[in-house]
């Protein structure tokens, strides 16, 4: 804690509420009861007249439960004449909780006591790494698996309309993604950037996201940002995004920049990194969201770009220590990630394209994360978008023609992902369009879809087949299968086998039963199969095959 808020805390007198509403404040509790993992929000309103009340107002929470543990949590500012000030807080045991409400300006230092009880709900907590199987992640609380679903909706927050933003939401969750990367900052003269000519800025949609006040916030280049300022209606948003998010079990990965060397997204360049304005930015979207089951941090997309490693550790120690939900924290990398020993790292993040980023990757970065000596769930968050033909891809120089980034080899390629044990992030098309086209999408530039947008059904029925196993519990063992073929497995119990062969061969236990489920993964139609107890430790499916299949094979209960 620094020497500010540990003056305050040394104070042995208590302001009654009285004399501190007096002194221009007044802290309305909104809530006595909230439940497990919702967030108890404290209003403090205040009568004075700040120069600016985001630099000149400090407030920090101090939540003690029952058991005498205390979190901290900085309060933010939510009006742009300083009205209003909030602490947002999630509990993360139930009983009884008081907290202390610090407050300091010029000339006050104020404080503020109040109680509340957090009941048992069961509410999803935040991820967090399994700890038993750390190469996979839990909800806390409920404890229960999270298969990694996730899809990119960068400029979400470009939509005017909150509306189009919640029915884009609720779309995803009925395809079962579980998982949104949305982008607080960014700027972009459009969908052309990255040779997605079909969405354009429009009166519905703009790709100019401005999380501080500007002086001309229509300006491409030179928005002339005030730092010190938050565009409070912007975040209000924001907030009302990750709470639908919440409503429909979707994670938001809140990325602090987007191409953040492009255009005027950046205001603080290479000899501001980091500094004191920056770091504000970070502690403020903490202050906001930590109270929030259902976010994750991205400390930055494509930082390699236009900020250094230090940097990307600084500020990442930052969110981790200002967090009192410990949410998981990452940052987008390439296929090489420099941190996966940091400590304020949860998940590992890559950006590998097509098949460079497909089986055989993920393998290697598996290996490579438990030679390093600390198991953490590996992540392949971007390997080519559907229909998607930048001019850039797997390899030096290498690009695809049309259908090699379809919505099938996208489908096939995600397969590879988790069958190697790692998770994977999609996008889908976006040349539907937004302000221009049919104007029905906007895919993975802003989460946008439509009917003819099908490539995440084939995605669903990848983690609908997951989540009838444990495959938290299986490993890659493709050895156990024909050449070509692979395998995840509990040798012995239970088997994922994903069959691009006309045979389909995998080595079992000898004389042991093993239920078998055949899916075809571009239907997802489910097929039992007939019991097996092989005498020579192999079963084969009878027939040849013509695409890809899927067989999940389950010992029999009551076999030894």
């Amino acid at each position: 804690m620094n020497t500010l808020f540990a003056s305050i805390l040394s104070l042995t007198f208590l302001l009654p509420t009285l004399l501190a509403a007096k002194d221009g404040f007044t802290l309305d509790q909104l809530q006595a009861e909230v439940e497990l993992y919702d967030n108890i929000e404290l209003e403090i309103k205040s009568s004075l007249d700040f120069k600016n009340p985001f630099t000149d107002v400090t407030i920090l929470g101090c939540f003690t439960d029952s058991n005498g543990r205390t979190d901290t949590i900085e309060g933010f500012c939510d009006d742009p004449g300083g009205k209003y000030f909030r602490i947002r807080y999630m509990p993360r045991v139930t009983g009884s909780f008081k907290y202390r409400v610090l407050i300091r300006t010029a000339g006050r230092n104020l404080e503020f006591k109040g109680d509340f009880l957090a009941l048992f709900s069961g509410r999803k907590g935040p991820l967090q790494v399994d700890s038993s199987y750390p190469w996979h992640m839990i909800y806390e609380g409920t404890g229960e698996h999270f298969f990694w679903n996730a899809t990119t909706a960068y400029w979400m927050m470009g939509w005017k309309d909150d509306k189009i933003i919640h029915d884009a939401i609720d779309r995803l969750a009925f395809l079962g993604v579980n998982r949104i990367r949305v982008a607080i900052n960014g700027r972009s003269e459009g969908g052309i950037r990255w040779y997605e000519p079909l969405v354009k800025e429009s009166a519905e949609f703009t790709f100019l996201l401005n999380p501080w006040m500007a002086a001309s916030p229509a300006s491409l280049d030179n928005p002339d940002f005030d730092v010190t300022r938050f565009n409070v209606p912007y975040w209000q948003k924001l907030d009302r995004l990750v709470r639908h998010a919440r409503d429909a079990d979707i994670i938001v990965s809140l990325i602090f920049y987007v191409d953040g060397r492009d255009h005027g997204c950046d205001p603080f360049k290479e000899e501001n990194m980091g500094n004191e304005d920056e770091q504000r930015y970070y502690r403020y979207a903490v202050a906001r969201y930590a109270g929030f089951p259902n976010i994750m941090w991205d400390v930055t997309n494509e930082y390699h770009l236009f900020r250094s490693e230090e940097w990307v550790n600084k500020m990442g120690r930052l969110i981790k220590s200002k967090d009192p939900g410990k949410h998981l924290v990452s940052v987008h990398g390439h296929a090489e990630f420099p941190f996966r020993l940091s400590p304020w790292v949860d998940v590992v993040l890559y950006q590998s394209w097509d098949e460079c980023g497909g089986y055989q990757f993920m393998t290697d970065c598996r290996n490579r994360q438990a030679a390093a000596g600390r198991i953490l769930p590996q992540v392949n968050e971007e390997y080519g978008y559907e229909d998607h033909y930048p001019p850039w891809g797997c390899g030096n120089g290498m690009t695809r023609e049309p259908d090699g980034r379809s919505a099938e080899n996208r489908r096939q390629l995600a397969w590879e992902i988790y069958m190697a044990g790692g998770y994977q992030t999609t996008g889908e098309r976006a040349n539907e369009g937004t302000g221009a086209g049919n104007d029905k999408g906007g895919g993975w530039i802003n989460g946008r879809g439509n009917d003819k947008m099908i490539m995440l059904k084939g995605y669903a029925i990848i983690r609908g087949v997951f989540e009838l196993t444990s495959y938290w519990k299986l490993s890659p063992h493709s050895e156990l299968v024909n050449y070509g073929n692979l395998c995840l497995a509990s040798p012995g119990e239970e088997y994922i086998v994903y069959s691009r062969l006309s045979c389909c061969r995998v080595i079992l236990t000898a004389g042991t039963a093993f239920s078998v489920t055949m899916v075809n993964p571009r239907t997802g139609e489910v097929t039992p199969l007939m019991n097996t107890k092989p005498e020579d430790n192999a079963w084969e499916y009878p027939k040849n095959l013509a695409g890809d299949w899927v067989f999940v094979l389950k010992k029999m209960q009551g076999e030894n």
